[in-house]
């Protein structure tokens, strides 16, 4: 099953507590493409109720120069997950994407669909892979239709699995979302670098993701945005290579030719046609 790719970048995703209303303009400044207002982890219990109040006010100010404005939900096979979609739905404006976390099946995302899809607007739902169980059922959420994308949750998978949150110990998972995320031609975002201080290895997972085939990043804090931006932006060497490619192929036709000494086939084509793509939807 393919899905049309993102018409808007998808490289750096920051999600803001949908109570700390004094960060909503940071956050929506900051230059992230995707900012989400979080009814879930970041709100307690007994707060979740004034977290919808004030999430709405985070969608008032949706402009086609800002970032896409959205919001992960509690789950919504749980209460709370419940009175989120409920309480969306009375929203004056209505969220671009919705994050949808502890996503085990299809189904997880069918119920959001049916709660906020209207004629006037759909909003695109992306699946938070971040359970083991979610990494073996892969094959059945990509089955959800309205299924847009997959953002992998390193920290609750690692906790869950026991595993160490390196490189490493989570390279099965994410090449597992990679894998699964491009055969069905939806994004996969990966999961956030919780050290806030450390850009350097910010930047050195940021481009092993993209390497695997992850098109974003969730980021912990706006310093991040912009290491994030630029690893998944291609370079100017990146555009010149594949252009060249390009140019190459078109004039062999079909046949395979040379690229600065490189045998050019159907696959580097392809690939180059996807960096001049993206650098297109980059500078949109």
């Amino acid at each position: 099953m393919s899905r049309p790719a993102p018409r808007r970048p998808v490289r750096a995703w920051l999600i803001t507590p949908a109570l700390a209303v004094e960060r909503f303009d940071k956050a929506k400044g900051c230059g992230a493409d995707i900012a989400l207002a979080d009814l879930e982890d970041s709100v307690a219990p007994s707060h979740k109720a004034a977290a919808r109040t004030t999430a709405e006010e985070f969608l008032h100010t949706q402009t086609a120069s800002g970032p896409v404005l959205g919001l992960r939900v509690n789950a919504p096979v749980t209460a709370d997950g419940v009175r989120d979609l409920a309480a969306i739905t009375a929203y004056a404006h209505q969220p671009d994407i919705v994050l949808v976390p502890k996503v085990e099946s299809a189904r997880d995302i069918d119920i959001v669909a049916g709660a906020l899809d209207t004629p006037a607007h759909t909003p695109t739902i992306y699946a938070l892979i971040e359970t083991p169980r979610a990494i073996n059922q892969l094959p059945s959420i990509l089955a959800a239709t309205r299924l847009g994308g997959l953002l992998f949750g390193a920290a609750d998978y690692a906790a869950l699995t026991g595993c160490a949150r390196t490189w490493d110990s989570l390279l099965y998972a994410r090449s597992a979302i990679a894998n699964s995320a491009a055969a069905a031609g939806i994004p996969a975002i990966d999961s956030p670098f919780f050290d806030i201080e450390d850009l350097s290895g910010l930047r050195e997972e940021t481009e092993r993701a993209r390497a695997l085939g992850f098109q974003g990043k969730g980021a912990v804090h706006p310093r991040q945005i912009p290491v994030i931006t630029r690893a998944f932006t291609p370079s100017a060497d990146e555009i010149a290579a594949a252009q060249d490619i390009l140019t190459a192929d078109q004039t062999a036709g079909a046949a395979v030719t040379t690229v600065s000494g490189r045998m050019v086939g159907p696959p580097l084509v392809a690939a180059a046609r996807a960096v001049v793509d993206q650098a297109a939807t980059a500078s949109s």
